[in-house]
């Protein structure tokens, strides 16, 4: 349990921007346009989606307009999905004026991973699922891009961490604020130290933050999802629409609403680890704290919000201010910067950024990704930065569902002379597997 995850020898066996402790922005983070596409006669990238529900759409489509990508497969427990998946790879081809590719589908993962054709794979799948099939791709010696947040448990984010450098893996993480321009400046800016000490940092993650056992009906199992597959490693469970939400094919009907098991204690981490990825990601990266974090949470009771505590005197209130919306407000000694998508705030009109990105037609962190793959370096968000930032969501969790304040050595990574709270490190897995 004393192992130091965020070893001197990790740090130094990354790319230059993991290594520095206050992960300060690359200079082409501003230049007039640093996403350049990657020419086809450079490298071609052959991806392969585990994972077939509503956020893998969105990822495939942008993906594929990147020049040099192709995507030869997907997998899902889902039939329904793995059809949609087919026919909209061929929808997206056929926008962009490309021929048709052969799309192979599989309900088993494990069988995409043995292509050996497949260079990366996309995982979107629901959080209980992230690090198994995470860590049997770094097995595969297929790079990785993983949706937010990293894993469920803390100890499925030190083995995945553990799996990624011991293999070699270009491993990134979808969160995509670090390459939007308004976090990006907010993050140089309190950095560089326009703001002075940081006092404060308000995140707000939405509502209700915290999970919630989960309490739906249950429903019968649609023909064509292997519900068993779907559970993997959690306990038995009654399945329930909301959980998988229903789509059609003839006609075209996609899913009306985000899949619930995010908000439930069982498969996810409510608001804290869905929008909370995102949030205190930026929260940190301002910070400095990438690779860190607090060494104090304090849990929401009595009218007062959650909290946690930094080393240098810092704190982190978790909950609404201004109006409302998701996001972050830094408040220093010098003035204070309020960020959130598509907005930008602050004190003094000079803290404002003056540049817009210029659209490039697909995502920028998707661009990053691949770029990573080719050039075989640490994405803008490597492992270690999901990793430290999934664990201040969870430790917050942790602290709400014991009820008391808890002391984290962000380091060693272990509450200290706590066992009560380690034991939420992780769950014991059912069905056979095992991390």
């Amino acid at each position: 349990m004393k192992k130091n995850f965020f070893s001197r020898r990790k740090f130094l066996g990354t790319t230059i921007l993991s290594a520095t402790g206050l992960s300060f922005l690359p200079k082409t983070a501003y230049a007039k346009n640093p996403f350049f596409p990657i020419s086809e006669d450079i490298h071609q990238i052959r991806l392969g989606f585990i994972g077939l529900g509503r956020q893998a759409m969105g990822i495939l489509n942008g993906m594929m307009r990147i020049p040099g990508v192709e995507v030869l497969a997907g997998a899902d427990v889902y039939e329904i999905k793995r059809d949609r998946f087919s026919l909209r790879v061929e929808k997206i081809s056929n926008e962009l004026g490309k021929p048709s590719p052969k799309i192979d589908v599989y309900k088993d993962y494990k069988d995409l991973l043995a292509r050996q054709d497949i260079d990366a794979v996309v995982i979107a799948s629901p959080d209980h699922w992230h690090a198994l099939m995470a860590i049997d791709a770094c097995k595969a010696g297929k790079d990785v891009y993983l949706e937010k947040p990293l894993t469920l448990t803390i100890k499925e984010g030190q083995e995945l961490l553990k799996a990624v450098r011991s293999n070699g893996i270009v491993l990134a993480v979808g969160s995509q604020q670090r390459s939007d321009l308004n976090f990006q400046h907010a993050a140089r800016m309190v950095q560089k130290g326009r703001l002075g000490k940081i006092n404060q940092v308000l995140v707000h993650v939405g509502q209700p933050e915290h999970p919630t056992p989960y309490d739906l009906e249950a429903q019968p199992i649609p023909n064509g999802l292997d519900w068993d597959a779907w559970l993997g490693p959690l306990p038995k469970m009654h399945f329930n629409e909301n959980l998988n939400p229903p789509i059609s094919l003839k006609p075209e009907e996609n899913e009306k609403l985000w899949a619930a098991w995010r908000k439930f204690s069982e498969t996810g981490g409510g608001f804290m680890t869905d929008w909370g990825a995102h949030m205190f990601d930026i929260a940190q990266w301002g910070l400095g704290m990438d690779r860190n974090g607090p060494v104090k949470v304090i849990p929401k009771n009595a009218g007062n919000p959650l909290k946690y505590l930094y080393e240098n005197g810092t704190e982190m209130i978790v909950g609404p201010f201004d109006e409302g919306r998701q996001g972050v407000k830094f408040i220093g000694e010098k003035g204070w910067i309020k960020v959130s998508r598509g907005n930008f705030d602050s004190s003094d009109a000079s803290l404002k950024p003056t540049m817009e990105r210029p659209n490039l037609g697909y995502p920028p962190h998707y661009w990053d990704f691949i770029d990573s793959v080719v050039k075989r370096k640490d994405p803008i968000v490597p492992v270690e930065i999901g990793h430290s930032t999934c664990v201040v969501c969870t430790i917050g969790n942790i602290a709400n569902e014991l009820g008391r304040p808890l002391d984290w050595d962000p380091v060693n990574q272990i509450f200290p002379n706590d066992w009560e709270a380690a034991a939420k490190l992780h769950y014991n897995y059912e069905n056979g597997y095992k991390l």
